[in-house]
């Protein structure tokens, strides 16, 4: 599976693949790497936006 393929399902922009087995470990691995990857573009936000007014 391919990275921005992964990032879409994150982000619930792609329905994610029927085949892919759901455990719930697996639902709270999906969900720390959603909110870890939102933290992220956030935080790239931030940097442009000061290096853009500085």
């Amino acid at each position: 599976m391919g990275i921005l393929r992964q990032i879409s399902e994150y982000l619930y922009l792609r329905k994610k693949d029927p085949q892919a087995p759901d455990t719930q470990w697996i639902r709270y691995m999906h969900g720390i790497n959603r909110i870890s990857l939102l933290l992220f573009l956030c935080a790239m936000v931030v940097i442009i936006v000061r290096l853009i007014l500085d």
